[in-house]
């Protein structure tokens, strides 16, 4: 099989906070079905998912926090986590294999079984704070990542690309006072959730490695590419990352109807090369990416294609 790795489970299908919302179910069978029409997917290493224990999903989130999610899992109906992120029967389990397939997506890595991972995972994660869910997430997948490739694997310096087009406040939250994780993110602003100003830089010993770049509305391929060619190359290279892990939201497309910005499905592509040769330079290639957001579902599985083809193709 190739060096290129593929994590679903359909029991993430089972998350579903009820018809009409955009975080649907049926993202991932549209990912799913073109990855396999394209024949992309005979080319991809399948990684199966675990349940994510506690032990790595409390390093990011509060003991607390996992309990009242356990205790408010419903057995029927929805459960109202906050305005826009509800629990269904299946969310717990269908949130604890998405932090488990990054997982299992980092462990293929450094085993080196596969030199990248692309996980098809839902509920997407990087708005879920410490001690709360918000914006269609319960964990924060790529956080838990990150931490779980340093504490389990002795790795030191982590890199987070988050091209997602709402800014990951989760995440940011998560290392703000960390310099072993750079994180840098792209997003419309002002947007959901109001966070990610260019002053948001750090705090205290972790100041300098947060990088916000805000976008504004209609910015394009072009846009992006001088972005990441002028300022987070130039940062990976001074931070020399030992993983690189990207939050890969997909719905600053321009097709998208949650948000107004203008990448294409091509732009993606060309984004995932330079993140790609970040990699390859300063990590022996390594590089998780994880699904976060994109709404319609034909930009979306044309982007997460394109962001596959290229990760193949690296």
């Amino acid at each position: 099989m190739g060096r290129t790795g593929l994590v679903y489970d359909p029991r993430y299908l089972e998350h579903d906070m009820g018809s009409g919302h955009p975080e649907s179910p049926n993202r991932l069978r549209a990912i799913m079905q073109r990855l396999e029409q394209s024949g992309l997917a005979a080319k991809l290493t399948r990684i199966e998912p675990r349940k994510a224990e506690d032990e790595w999903v409390t390093l990011v989130h509060t003991p607390g926090y996992v309990a009242r999610l356990k205790q408010e899992a419903p057995t029927s109906g929805r459960v109202s986590l906050d305005a826009d992120t509800s629990m269904s029967p299946g969310s717990l389990t269908a949130a604890y294999l998405a932090a488990g397939g990054v997982l299992a997506g980092v462990d293929a890595i450094m085993a080196d079984e596969v030199q990248h991972v692309f996980c098809a995972v839902r509920p997407p994660g990087h708005h879920a704070e410490a001690g709360r869910a918000m914006g269609f997430c319960l964990f924060n997948n790529v956080a838990i990542a990150a931490k779980y490739a340093q504490k389990r694997h002795g790795l030191e310096r982590i890199l987070i690309v988050d091209w997602d087009v709402h800014h990951g406040n989760g995440t940011q939250h998560s290392f703000e006072r960390d310099p072993s994780v750079l994180f840098f993110s792209t997003h419309q602003y002002p947007h959901y959730p109001g966070t990610g100003r260019v002053t948001e830089s750090g705090i205290e010993g972790g100041e300098g490695f947060t990088i916000n770049v805000p976008m504004e509305a209609g910015e394009g391929d072009d846009d992006y590419r001088a972005v990441f060619q002028k300022v987070l190359v130039p940062a990976a290279d001074a931070f020399k990352p030992e993983f690189v892990i990207v939050s890969a939201g997909f719905d600053a497309h321009r097709d998208d109807p949650l948000a107004s910005m203008g990448l294409t499905e091509e732009g993606y592509a060309e984004l995932t090369a330079i993140v790609a040769g970040i990699a390859k330079q300063h990590c022996r290639g390594r590089l998780l990416s994880s699904l976060e957001g994109g709404y319609n579902l034909t930009a979306l599985a044309a982007s997460v294609e394109r962001h596959v083809q290229a990760l193949v193709e690296s």
